[in-house]
């Protein structure tokens, strides 16, 4: 049926005035933040743009037996490695007019202290970002920043003895890794792969041989879906439920027991897609030369100016104890 002739609607010529707006007092986010490393890792103090540290590797054992009696040969001691990671700066800046932080708004009752808190955590998201990627090291300059190598960039294709760190499914990709003070990003190489499951134990064998334990897999969605696809040496089975249960499709692997101990695999937002990283991180820290702060900017018109600033390096005490399988499809 017609409305009849007349009748005052919401809508139209002819619409009631003044009705109400319906908006919800509140502001839903989507937060696709990732933290592990920042909150997982150790944190140190830093007291210079260019934070080092030393490393060293135990030779690997050999025949030793000695005549009773016989006098000393000695070696050359070998110094320990040092190394270096540059401290990068990292920012976020926002203004808000006067006016905007007095009217009335919903969801918030500061858009300043909204904006403190929004950005704060991205501004932690950039930091982990760089952490996990394939960022080289770089001293800056007059006109370009500071920037730290990314774990990726650290673990090589192989250390100072040729012994292998990292798994690959092409042999056109490679990683220098640390050398002459900077850390340069990896070659991706021209071809991909599909990982394997032999892959990834090869690379999870490579840092055992040299003492790493690589409780930790981070890996994004696509290596995750691969890696959860492995056969293992199990059975899948279904377990039919009682009268009182659901039934439940597990189709995830969260844990991979290997030859070389249990491994938790994490899903990282911010691991490049095409590589996984076997990690210790008991051999990795964050380093801050200046830890995340705010601070109220100079105010030069009708608007509030805030500075979100953080500095700081990702530190590898030693890089051959992870590993990688890089190149992945």
């Amino acid at each position: 049926m017609a409305a009849l002739s007349g009748t005052t609607q919401t809508y139209g010529v002819g619409s009631a005035g003044g009705n109400r707006e319906d908006l919800e007092d509140v502001i839903w986010e989507l937060d696709p933040l990732e933290s592990y490393c920042l909150t997982n890792f150790d944190r140190v103090d830093a007291n210079a743009t260019l934070h080092e540290w030393e490393m060293d590797i135990t030779v690997a054992p050999a025949t030793n037996i000695q005549l009773e009696g016989n006098d000393g040969a000695f070696t050359s001691i070998v110094s320990p490695t040092r190394a270096g990671n540059y401290c990068q700066i990292f920012k976020k800046e926002f203004a808000v007019s006067g006016t905007q932080e007095v009217v009335a708004k919903a969801g918030r009752k500061s858009e300043v202290m909204r904006q403190v808190k929004k950005q704060m955590k991205e501004l932690k998201n950039d930091i982990e970002y760089a952490i996990v990627r394939n960022q080289a090291s770089s001293a800056g300059g007059a006109s370009t920043g500071r920037s730290l190598g990314s774990i990726e960039s650290w673990i090589a294709s192989t250390d100072n003895a040729g012994n292998g760190v990292r798994a690959t499914t092409t042999a056109s990709a490679s990683t220098a890794g640390f050398s002459s003070g900077t850390v340069a990003a990896p070659t991706d190489g021209s071809t991909t792969g599909a990982l394997t499951e032999a892959q990834f134990k090869e690379a999870l064998r490579l840092s055992w041989v040299n003492g790493g334990q690589d409780p930790v897999i981070l890996v994004g969605s696509t290596q995750k879906i691969a890696i959860s696809a492995f056969s293992g040496i199990t059975t899948k089975t279904t377990q039919i439920p009682n009268s009182t249960s659901r039934a439940t499709i597990l189709a995830s692997a969260d844990m991979y027991v290997s030859e070389y101990g249990t491994h938790k695999i994490i899903l990282h937002r911010h691991v490049r897609a095409s590589v996984v990283l076997c990690l210790d991180p008991d051999y990795w820290a964050v380093a801050f030369l200046r830890k995340p702060f705010m601070e109220e900017l100079a105010k030069t018109g009708d608007a509030q100016k805030r500075a979100i600033r953080a500095e700081g390096t990702l530190i590898s005490r030693n890089q051959l104890a992870s590993a990688k399988v890089a190149a992945c499809a």
